[in-house]
């Protein structure tokens, strides 16, 4: 059910407010990220359409939210990219299976396993901070994690908790890191990347 009022209260730093509804009741409120136009900072007065939803602590809030003369965008499902989840589980399978012919270093699949876990766990909070507006994590940190060899739980992150998967500025990023990674690992299975190994796992 769609409603409608007006932005009575509205605190520009923090990016929320207070809407009066034209049904009465409680005042309900607002963030910004439940706004379809996020370009656009409201004002007191501005006629609001919204709907009403419950945030994670089981408040009552506005979501879907337009102003005045404004469509609601319906948004389409998703698509999981089978590529990126291809990729990492046969990147994960393959390591695993090296480990138990004896072709990898017990602590390097741990450093893959462990990592991509820790970067899936980043993710999912970074998703849970967006939608709370809360302070997020900077997407060099999140790049750094793939970098180091987490790359695997960032693909299917950005997949099933559809974060970070729309972004190209970020994906092209992202894709660079699972290169490099790739790469020097490719280069420590070689007998020259072997003798590192050695020296420090």
């Amino acid at each position: 059910m769609r409603l409608k009022g007006k932005i009575i209260k509205w605190n520009t730093d923090k990016s929320f407010g207070f809407i009066k509804s034209n049904e009465g009741g409680d005042h309900v409120f607002i963030h910004k990220t439940a706004l379809a136009n996020r370009s656009r900072t409201p004002q007191i007065n501005d006629v609001i359409t919204f709907s009403i939803t419950k945030d994670k602590n089981g408040r009552y809030c506005a979501c879907d939210a337009t102003f005045s003369g404004e469509k609601l965008k319906k948004k389409e499902a998703k698509k999981v990219s089978k590529f990126s989840v291809y990729l990492s589980l046969l990147f994960l399978a393959t390591i695993t299976l090296s480990f138990f012919l004896g072709n990898l270093p017990e602590k390097l699949l741990y450093v893959y396993v462990g990592l991509s876990a820790l970067t899936f766990i980043a993710y999912a909070i970074d998703k849970s901070k967006a939608k709370s507006g809360a302070w997020r994590t900077q997407e060099s940190t999140l790049h750094l994690f793939s970098l180091a060899g987490g790359w695997p739980g960032a693909a299917l992150a950005q997949q099933f908790l559809r974060h970070k998967s729309a972004k190209r500025e970020f994906r092209n990023v992202f894709w660079f890191t699972v290169l490099i990674n790739v790469s020097t690992f490719l280069w420590l299975m070689s007998p020259n990347g072997e003798q590192l190994l050695k020296v420090f796992l």
